[in-house]
């Protein structure tokens, strides 16, 4: 967030590679997949997912008070799982659109324009008719979870508030509430709340390095075409990191994401780390 009046481009690369069954706060056992696939309360087991967003961001401050930010994600993803009584691989390999984001902010509560309030949106941008493209599945419906887009148009709110702790260091803390306010195809994605605190050391001049703590709790998915016992959760990662202002309006950064907790409902696909990269300019 800034208090300087303009348009900002963002430009981000983020990579997840999730590849870590896991069950609880745990590693899943071969004993808990056996379970699971038992009892019916998984159908298959999940090999990995490997995400890869490329993601455009606007913002811009129409005054000290007011501003708004756009997120235009596209996302190459590659999927593959195991059916309950199959020996080879079924995936899908998906490229396109994801869902578009626009949030506006007010920050007038204080004269210093420094405590903030998001209001914002969700769309249904992202396509939802993806099907699996090899193995023994291969053109059946792939999982609503793992489309583009959810299909969801999402109420997206949240407050924010950033500051300077010394002369060289300074923090933010930010919260975002997201819910589905409609849904199609009998799928609605599980609520979701976003708690993010940060610091960063400005006393390297042009080189700043960043610490943030990222968290996140996911309700269940609902709807029939959804997998409630297999999805929700809550996640909390270290992120460290480092931004470089080449220019007064260019800044490079970037992050490495490190789970420090992960519990999961059921079986589900976790990263063992995750990367961002990104440039931001000012126009």
């Amino acid at each position: 967030m800034t208090t300087q009046e303009g348009l900002r481009v963002d430009l981000r690369y983020d990579y997840i590679n999730q590849d870590q069954l896991r069950h609880g706060s745990g590693v899943a056992s071969s004993a808990d997949v056996a379970n699971a696939l038992a009892n019916g309360s998984a159908g298959e087991t999940e090999q990995y997912t490997k995400n890869n967003y490329y993601t455009l961001g606007l913002d811009y401050l129409i005054n000290r008070n007011w501003g708004v930010n756009l997120q235009v994600p596209y996302m190459d993803r590659e999927h593959g799982t195991l059916g309950a009584s199959e020996t080879d691989v079924t995936s899908s390999h998906t490229q396109s659109l994801g869902d578009i984001k626009l949030i506006g902010r007010y920050q007038g509560l204080f004269p210093d324009a420094k405590t903030g309030l998001m209001l914002g949106m969700k769309f249904a941008t992202g396509k939802q008719d993806y099907t699996f493209n090899s193995g023994p599945g291969a053109g059946g419906a792939l999982d609503a979870s793992l489309q583009p887009g959810t299909g969801s148009t999402d109420l997206i709110i949240g407050a924010y508030h950033f500051d300077r702790l010394t002369p060289t260091v300074d923090w933010f803390a930010q919260g975002l509430y997201q819910t589905a306010m409609s849904a199609r195809n009998d799928y609605r994605p599980g609520n979701a709340i976003n708690l993010n605190l940060g610091m960063r050391y400005t006393g390297f001049g042009n080189i700043m390095p960043q610490l943030q703590i990222n968290a996140q709790q996911r309700q269940s998915d609902s709807g029939n075409l959804s997998d409630p016992m297999n999805t929700g959760g809550k996640l909390a990662y270290l992120s460290p990191g480092v931004t470089i202002k080449v220019s007064d309006q260019v800044k490079v950064y970037g992050f490495v994401q490190l789970p420090v907790y992960q519990y999961v409902e059921g079986l589900q696909l976790a990263p063992r780390w995750n990367a961002s990269f990104g440039v931001n300019f000012g126009i």
